[in-house]
């Protein structure tokens, strides 16, 4: 048995349970510091309501591309050019903003190292339609449906079960702003004080 010192007194502690808290110690040390692959799954993970504006790529979005790189001289080397000097990576890719209208996230920078990478990028179609609003556009099965607007129960306004409500001492309480002005909220009546 190993002694831990504590203030007063000793504590009897198993070796074996000493020797696992410094190897679980010392493995959460090493796993803390996170990769840029396991950022960008992280953030992909949470939502698709980023902040980007829509983007459609033109038919000629590749020619406009090699345009922009043969007018500033970086048309040696092909689509395989490297951009590895910042100043001449950063003009070329405002030049392609301005030309195209679309610019480059701060969070893709770093991918963009060759002039093939940053065709592939403005040939690529941004849409930031919320899935739900997606599946408004596609032909659904005849045995599926789905309800865009959901049903609130008030029991003024209730005609499929005549106001009478499955859960009696339940309010229905709207407490959105968003929502307060379409749906009306219930109190519902109680028995006691």
């Amino acid at each position: 048995m190993a002694a831990v010192n504590l203030r007063k007194g000793f504590l009897l502690v198993p070796q074996n349970v000493v020797a696992n808290l410094q190897r679980s110690y010392a493995s959460s040390k090493q796993t803390k510091a996170k990769t840029l692959e396991a950022v960008g799954k992280s953030i992909a993970s949470k939502g698709f309501l980023r902040p980007n504006k829509p983007y459609a790529p033109a038919s000629d979005a590749a020619n406009r591309v090699r345009t922009v790189a043969a007018n500033l001289q970086m048309a040696k080397g092909g689509d395989q050019r490297q951009l590895s000097n910042l100043e001449e990576k950063f003009k070329f890719l405002t030049a392609c903003f301005q030309e195209l209208q679309h610019g480059v996230p701060n969070s893709q920078v770093h991918e963009m190292s060759t002039v093939a990478d940053v065709i592939a990028f403005y040939e690529r179609a941004v849409d930031t339609t919320v899935p739900l609003d997606a599946l408004k556009r596609i032909d659904l099965p005849e045995n599926l449906h789905i309800q865009y607007e959901y049903l609130r129960f008030h029991p003024d306004t209730d005609t499929k079960f005549n106001g009478k409500t499955a859960f009696p001492k339940s309010s229905t309480l709207v407490t959105g702003l968003k929502y307060r002005n379409k749906y009306e909220g219930h109190e519902a009546k109680r028995s006691w004080p």
